[in-house]
């Protein structure tokens, strides 16, 4: 089968190299830099993605493509997808909705799995998986970072994804579920300590949680994104002097970008909690995600693009129904559950946990 990877970034790069000793692989960039990167596993592609009618026409010469391009073009490159009639895994972080082109997903005979990467994405599969498992939910929670290993100041992380993406955490209200109601909370209104694996780090409530918050029913349901200690005090800063507004941001990534650009291996971590009734008793559940920088890949591109070729091979195999599909619904199910991990496993991602007696109060 012929893929295209949108996107010859880092993730789009893990993706394609995944995937290149089981399909034809073809990745699409407008960077002739970035597609020359990907040469040796992929046929490249000269592509601008923002042209929709351009990107509609490379789609139809495919019956399957993966979406890695930043978050705003995201929803453009599913709508393209349904024109097209090219099934769709996608990792971008769109602000728009895209269940609400199920409809059309559905009278296209098109499969769209969106948010396939790491968070979200397998944050929505594990949880799945535990809420499945569980007769009622009470309270999830995921803890969830992408970090360097030797942190610099003053900023204390390493860019390894969209920086644009990066600021939009930090801007966008997080939604979370409290006492049954969704709400949305300023993300750095809110910041607690959270010891993982014999680490401190910083948490803030982030927007994660998306198509989670009608998927899956709880009384609290929330996402949190560590940090190392000392970066969120100087984001708080930055975002209160309008840094962050639209008319800066060219100007402020111009700056800070560098200050977050250097050499250091990076490592994933994710400790995704459950807690809820099981055959009429309290019971808790804990999955543990830690992944570090191999073969040349951070371990951010390995662990979003190597879920999302997970999940691509799943479509590829036509195991999903027509329509739009968040990707907790592939937790839910047992098989593609087990198809997922075994993937990551066997590219040496340590996954460990299940239903046990985990608390999921971090704080």
């Amino acid at each position: 089968m012929k893929v295209l990877v949108l996107g010859a970034g880092n993730i789009g790069k893990a993706v394609a190299y995944d995937l290149r000793d089981e399909f034809d692989v073809y990745v699409a960039d407008i960077s002739k830099e970035r597609l020359d990167a990907v040469k040796e596993f992929a046929t490249p592609i000269k592509l601008d993605a923002s042209r929709f009618d351009d990107l509609v026409e490379a789609l139809r010469k495919f019956e399957l493509a993966v979406g890695t391009l930043p978050g705003n073009l995201g929803y453009s490159v599913v709508k393209a997808a349904l024109k097209a009639g090219t099934d769709l895994v996608d990792v971008s972080f769109m602000p728009e909705n895209p269940l609400e082109l199920r409809d059309k997903a559905e009278e296209a005979r098109v499969t769209v799995i969106f948010d396939a990467g790491f968070a979200p994405g397998l944050s929505h599969i594990l949880m799945g998986r535990l809420w499945a498992e569980l007769d009622t939910l009470e309270e999830g929670l995921i803890y969830v970072g992408g970090l360097p290993k030797h942190p610099r100041p003053p900023l204390y992380y390493r860019i390894t994804w969209s920086p644009k993406d990066l600021i939009e955490e930090y801007v966008r209200k997080a939604r979370v579920t409290r006492n049954g109601e969704i709400l949305e909370i300023d993300p750095l209104s809110e910041v607690r300590k959270v010891r993982i694996k014999n680490m401190e780090f910083e948490a803030f409530p982030s927007d994660g949680l998306r198509s989670l918050l009608w998927s899956v029913r709880a009384k609290k349901l929330e996402e949190w994104t560590l940090r190392w200690p000392g970066h969120l005090e100087k984001i708080k800063v930055l975002r209160e002097l309008g840094f962050f507004e639209e008319k800066n941001l060219d100007f402020t990534l111009n700056v800070i970008a560098p200050l977050m650009t250097y050499e250091s291996p990076d490592f994933s971590i994710m400790e995704v909690l459950a807690r809820g009734i099981l055959n009429g008793k309290m019971t808790t559940g804990r999955y543990l995600v830690y992944d570090e920088e191999k073969d040349g890949l951070s371990s951010m591109s390995r662990l979003t693009g190597f879920t999302a070729s997970s999940v691509a091979r799943i479509v590829s195999e036509s195991s999903c129904i027509y329509g739009v599909i968040p990707p907790e619904m592939l937790g839910m199910r047992i098989d593609t559950f087990n198809r997922i991990l075994e993937d990551l496993k066997d590219r040496g991602v340590m996954i460990e946990g299940g239903i046990e007696n985990a608390s999921p109060d971090n704080s």
